[in-house]
């Protein structure tokens, strides 16, 4: 999946002249956190979010204060170091700058222009529907041997049952790098007979461990 495809376009921005009050207003009417600011030809110049408004508050004891606050231009307090994406990058990865940098938005720039943004919400929606994890079906985790071959055999197996995989996620077993895990979502709400075939082949099943099948 590639982000154009869960990016949003329908933008609300504003120019770093504006004020920090119009962000206010403008967050609040569009129930946004994150608000891109933009020069005439619509090449981004900065983010603000929420959190930048309330840091640069006073204290609500200081009305004449906030009213200075709520004057100043956007570009005040707006952030200009930004990490952007291409529309044409992969969800995956730009999952990984949300965990690497702490970020809760990204800015979608092509060709210098603005186009998009994702936020965490955007990308925790997508992730769910990679997983399938939304909907009916079971989850399988198979310790196998860290080597070549073992998703396709274990795929084979599953497939044998006609139950159909709606994902598949790969990762190391902490406990010894020599095994990995594999976590098949799997289109059937009883896996029983699943479960049996993986063990007579000698997988090792760590979910579901059922009772009465032998491990």
């Amino acid at each position: 999946m590639i982000v154009e495809e869960i990016m949003k376009t329908d933008l609300a921005t504003l120019k770093k002249d504006n004020t920090i009050e119009e962000a206010c207003h403008l967050m609040e009417s569009k129930r946004i956190r994150h608000l891109p600011i933009v020069d005439d030809e619509f090449v981004l110049v900065g983010l603000v979010s929420d959190r930048d408004i309330r840091d640069a508050m006073p204290s609500r004891f200081l009305i004449e204060q906030d009213s200075e606050v709520l004057n100043k231009p956007i570009e005040s307090l707006m952030t200009t170091s930004l990490i952007t994406c291409h529309p044409l990058d992969f969800v995956e990865e730009i999952a990984a700058l949300f965990y690497e940098h702490s970020i809760g938005c990204l800015p979608i720039v092509k060709d210098q222009k603005l186009v998009g943004i994702v936020t965490e919400t955007d990308l925790l929606h997508s992730l769910v529907a990679l997983t399938g994890a939304h909907q009916p079906g079971s989850q399988i985790e198979v310790k196998v041997p860290n080597k070549g071959g073992m998703l396709n055999s274990v795929a084979s197996i599953i497939s044998a049952r006609k139950a159909n995989i709606s994902s598949v996620l790969v990762y190391p077993y902490q406990k010894d790098e020599r095994y990995k895990i594999l976590v098949f979502r799997v289109q059937t709400m009883n896996p029983t007979r699943i479960i049996e075939d993986l063990k007579k082949a000698d997988f090792h099943v760590l979910w579901p461990n059922l009772p009465g099948v032998s491990s």
